[in-house]
């Protein structure tokens, strides 16, 4: 038998691929990943997965290589295997890149929830969704509220965002402002992290999620996994959400992982249904149905609200959305452009004649983001770039949708208002009804109410 061990390449987007890394490859003897590739995310490829992360077998760390990049890498590296560890992506996407693979002679695999997630000593609710800009950060959120309502304490640990120095982000801790600015966050991270922040909460992300856990359960009666994209819980859940979304009807049984999300899922939201059409959440009922017949189904609404409506009433508008759900996640209608209908915008003004620089990139990599201005920050070129182009833009107001106060990062030079919105369960099951069963049967009430 022989003793050599088998060449991998990870194929990621710095998340899920640093993940399948340290949970199943980092101290594995039959294995040497001798590469990632980067796709997705900006500037990651280029540079290394640390040897101070990277362990024993690793010690002048792993390289990352941009995915084009490929079938080179595995005829010069002699790959046995590439591990697919991505998410959001179409399955023809996935079987297409297959393909390359195959042809370039290695094996093409996914890893499971079995090889990969993390068991904690607390309870688990986790939050994941069929594509990203379901919503659920806003059902996280909810789920937080109403646990705190019960006298619980509770910690958001975050899907991975590590675009930064790997070492030092290892484990993050959020619970202020100032912790955001100390990590030196992207606008991508600020907007997941900084909504639970402003409302007392702490959230924990970084690159070794076992790391993070261990310090999350320190303080916190229970874990909420805060999802990212469509990807599976990163520890494994005693209770699952998965949201969905009627206005990409059919998406959840097309997208990869997000049917596994909707078939590893206890309870499923179908979410914005106050803005979407009866047939197409009729659709996305039949395919909950189809495949994951015994998940409860809430119903949740995200009502929006503006600080001025009379900045939209009869004004040509520039709309800027979260950057990840205008381009991978292919959203064509945001809460911004409902806040435009809804309060009368007499236009929606165009950006595209007036982007610079690596929005100009962005545009041209994702040619069907509209009349839409994403908020891409993954570095401080790109948050000056949205920043002159939001300037340039001829317009009368900026409607702001995405979910942090983005004037706090750049500065507007014309009128702006800020849309929010949070997710209402609508009738009956919720989750208070959902919540209170699963705090029954982990016995969390005892902790914090002399009632029970």
């Amino acid at each position: 038998m022989s003793n050599k061990r088998k060449n991998v390449i990870i194929i990621g987007a710095a998340g899920r691929d640093f993940h399948n890394f340290n949970t199943y490859f980092r101290d594995n003897e039959e294995f040497n990943v001798a590469a990632f590739t980067a796709a997705q995310i900006p500037n990651i490829d280029g540079r290394k997965y640390p040897a101070e992360l990277a362990g024993k077998l690793y010690p002048d760390g792993i390289p990352i290589y941009p995915q084009e990049e490929l079938p080179k890498l595995i005829k010069d590296m002699d790959i046995d295997t590439c591990i697919f560890a991505y998410s959001d992506v179409p399955y023809h996407y996935v079987m297409g890149l297959s393909a390359i693979v195959n042809q370039a002679g290695a094996n093409f695999s996914l890893l499971g929830p079995k090889k990969t997630q993390i068991k904690s000593t607390k309870p688990v609710i986790a939050v994941g969704a069929v594509r990203t800009g379901c919503g659920k950060s806003q059902t996280s959120r909810r789920i937080i509220e109403v646990l705190m309502n019960m006298g619980l304490k509770v910690v958001a640990v975050r899907h991975p965002m590590p675009y930064g120095n790997l070492v030092s982000q290892k484990v993050q801790r959020f619970a202020s402002i100032e912790d955001l600015k100390k990590h030196k966050c992207t606008i991508e991270e600020m907007e997941e992290y900084e909504p639970h922040i402003v409302r007392g909460n702490v959230i924990y992300s970084g690159v070794d999620y076992e790391a993070i856990l261990r310090e999350a359960e320190k303080e916190t009666d229970v874990i909420l996994w805060d999802g990212g994209n469509n990807d599976y819980s990163f520890y494994k859940p005693d209770l699952m959400v998965t949201v969905v979304d009627p206005h990409r009807a059919g998406h959840e049984l097309k997208y990869y992982p997000g049917e596994t999300t909707l078939r590893l899922a206890d309870v499923v939201v179908i979410n914005k249904i106050d803005t979407a059409s009866p047939e197409n959440i009729q659709l996305v009922r039949n395919n909950i149905n189809k495949v994951n017949p015994d998940a409860i189904v809430i119903d949740g609404a995200s009502p929006i609200m503006v600080n001025d409506p009379n900045l939209i009433k009869g004004k040509r508008v520039l709309v800027i959305e979260d950057g990840p759900t205008l381009t991978h996640g292919e959203m064509k209608l945001g809460a911004g452009i409902v806040a435009a209908q809804r309060f009368g915008a007499k236009e929606l003004v165009d950006p595209r004649p007036y982007v610079v620089g690596k929005l100009a990139e962005t545009f041209k990599i994702y040619p069907n983001i509209g009349t839409l201005l994403p908020a891409m920050g993954y570095g401080e070129e790109q948050i000056s770039d949205l920043e002159k182009t939001i300037n340039n833009t001829v317009c009368d107001t900026v409607i702001v949708a995405t979910p942090i106060d983005l004037t706090r990062i750049i500065k507007i030079n014309k009128p702006y208002v800020k849309v929010d919105y949070e997710l209402q369960e609508i009738g009956k099951p919720d989750f208070n009804d959902i919540l209170g069963e699963f705090v029954k049967k982990h016995e969390l009430v005892k902790k914090h109410c002399s009632c029970c």
